[in-house]
């Protein structure tokens, strides 16, 4: 049961990376649970190190400077619980994000039935589909086991049947897989998913329990033909990532032992405040939720309380040569106003792969790195709506847009991040944009599992930052027709108004914390989120750069000529004080 809040349990959540990791302590302030404080040091997952139990520690002799008191023994290790001098903490979850993808083979059914729910369920997580294995797969039996055998997978999804449906044609399929995982060395055998007919579990349990590394049996995904039900077989394949990991990186297992089981993978932990927002936001409004990693990068759909997720084996660090075989060198540069050769992409996106924990300091290198997180968040945003087309519209009205990830949140301004954002998503209507510097919002889905006050009052406080409500515009027509009035009525009375026109970017100041009334009025073929031509008034929340509204347009059409493109490039990120 979680903790009550009278008890005042202090908490400690990490969050573990290949390039970071990070702590942040959280306690009760004022009879309420506040953020604390933070630290990041560099990652130990990977080499010298090889221990991710040492970047924690560095991390907490950090956190303990800040706080002004102890966490860990002169032996290094954590004081728990509290100690009546102070030091020490109640409790710790973990969240986890480092090592590599993990190499996957779909084995189900019917391709848009059971197949397409397998897919859904592995895009979850950082992984890479190497293979499917279904019906009406044209390879004959023994290739089907050849390909396993060649391709070594790490996990085996197994989907198929609705509950108390097929039987044979699943069991056939399980055969050829289990032939495989068999005939595998011990060593390099998979661990395996079972998410399929619930009637077939437990003879699935005792056909493959013997010769899989780990063996989950999940509740079925498609428990009818137009039913779809992920949660259940997400929190089994979160507990069989964290099992791996535990097994495959040195230090996880201490981790493990001292938050007393409380781990997750960073990704689910986070899909679930996103599960959890979506809720509190009501029938038919939506949140998105964006991490930007240096390996991986997440895009999170909290629709009517439930969660739509995708992980790009994509990132700002590592994969971004891998990027570059998919797209050009101008696609990159199309979205920077700086004149640079196309191999300058090139070099930088290497650097970046070997040194991802550098730092873009010049301008430069920052209007790359952007760019490059354009081209990342946009293919995410592809990919997320082709596996969900009912959900995610190709101009999605959203509530609310949180950001995280270093190279989106740790900028001296906060406006280059906002315009990389708003091109990558291109959303309609009205939007609040929080950004995450801390890296909060897996930490806060973890913490709900041990005590779900911490995140409700936590992101009831100002650990994150608001940058402001975005009016997006849905328009086409030539450059600088009228296309929305715009009145706000401040909370002394005064009233700004503007009439902005097409392909402009416009600001209109509301400090933080202070609300407005935003009155709207569009031109008879404008959409604003509501239909159009249909307008409406509004009360908002200031924020960082008060309230912003993007005419650019959808689609967002850039020039084909490139000094007209690089000067609008230019004016778009002075507006937004770039």
């Amino acid at each position: 049961m979680p903790v009550s809040v009278i008890e005042g349990e202090s908490l400690l959540a990490v969050d573990i990376g290949n390039v970071n990791t990070r702590a942040a302590l959280f306690d009760i302030v004022d009879g309420e649970y506040r953020f604390l404080a933070t630290a990041c040091v560099p990652s130990t997952a990977m080499a010298p190190w090889n221990d991710v139990t040492e970047g924690v520690r560095q991390a907490l002799e950090v956190l303990q400077q800040l706080i002004e008191h102890p966490l860990l023994t002169p032996n290094r290790q954590l004081i728990l619980p509290t100690q009546e001098d102070g030091s020490g903490v109640d409790g710790l979850v973990v969240t986890a994000s480092a090592g590599r993808a993990l190499k996957t083979v779909l084995v189900g059914l019917l391709n848009d039935v059971s197949l397409q729910s397998a897919r859904h369920l592995a895009e979850s997580i950082p992984g890479v589909i190497l293979d499917t294995i279904h019906l009406h797969d044209q390879r004959r039996f023994e290739k089907q086991i050849d390909a396993i055998l060649a391709l070594q997978p790490d996990l085996l999804l197994i989907t198929g049947g609705v509950d108390g449906g097929a039987s044979r044609s699943v069991l056939h399929l399980v055969e050829a897989a289990g032939l495989g995982v068999y005939l595998l060395p011990e060593e390099k055998r998979p661990a395996i998913l079972y998410a399929g007919n619930a009637a077939l579990a437990k003879e699935i349990r005792e056909s493959l329990a013997p010769y899989a590394r780990f063996l989950q049996i999940a509740p079925n995904v498609r428990p009818s033909l137009d039913e779809e039900d992920l949660l259940p077989a997400q929190h089994a394949l979160a507990e069989l990532c964290t099992t791996l990991r535990r097994q495959e990186l040195r230090g996880m297992e201490e981790l493990f032992q001292w938050s007393g089981g409380h781990m997750l993978p960073t990704h689910y932990a986070e899909a679930r405040l996103v599960r959890f927002l979506s809720q509190t936001l009501g029938a038919g409004r939506s949140i998105l939720a964006m991490d930007l990693g240096a390996s991986t990068t997440s895009l999170l759909l909290g629709h009517d309380g439930q969660t739509f997720a995708r992980v790009l084996p994509l990132g700002v660090g590592e994969p971004l040569p891998q990027l570059l075989n998919q797209i050009k060198a101008e696609d990159i540069l199309r979205w920077t106003h700086f004149d640079l050769p196309s191999h300058r992409v090139m070099d930088f996106a290497y650097q970046k792969a070997i040194y991802p924990q550098t730092i873009s300091v010049t301008q430069e290198e920052l209007s790359l790195e952007l760019a490059f997180a354009r081209e990342i968040l946009r293919q995410g945003m592809r990919e997320l709506r082709q596996s969900y087309p009912e959900v995610l519209p190709p101009f999605p009205v959203l509530e609310m847009i949180l950001v995280s990830g270093a190279t989106l949140t740790r900028l001296a301004h906060f406006g280059p991040a906002l315009l990389a954002v708003l091109d990558a998503i291109q959303p309609a209507g009205l939007s609040s944009v929080l950004l995450d510097p801390n890296g909060l919002l897996p930490m806060l889905g973890a913490a709900a599992g041990r005590n779900s006050l911490i995140p409700v009052h936590v992101l009831e406080s100002n650990a994150l930052i608001n940058l402001g409500t975005v009016v997006s515009v849905v328009a086409s027509g030539a450059y600088g027709t009228p296309v929305l009035k715009v009145q706000l009525t401040y909370e002394n009375g005064t009233e700004a108004r503007l009439d902005v026109r097409h392909g402009n970017l416009e600001v209109i100041p509301l400090p933080a914390e202070s609300t407005a009334r935003l009155k709207l009025q569009p031109a008879s073929h404008v959409d604003i989120g509501l239909g159009r031509g249909r307008g409406g008034t509004f009360t908002i929340t200031g924020g960082l750069m008060g309230v912003i509204i993007d005419a650019r347009g959808r689609p967002l059409g850039l020039p084909e000529d490139v000094i007209r493109r690089r000067e609008l490039a230019k004016k778009w990120l002075w507006t937004l004080g770039g």
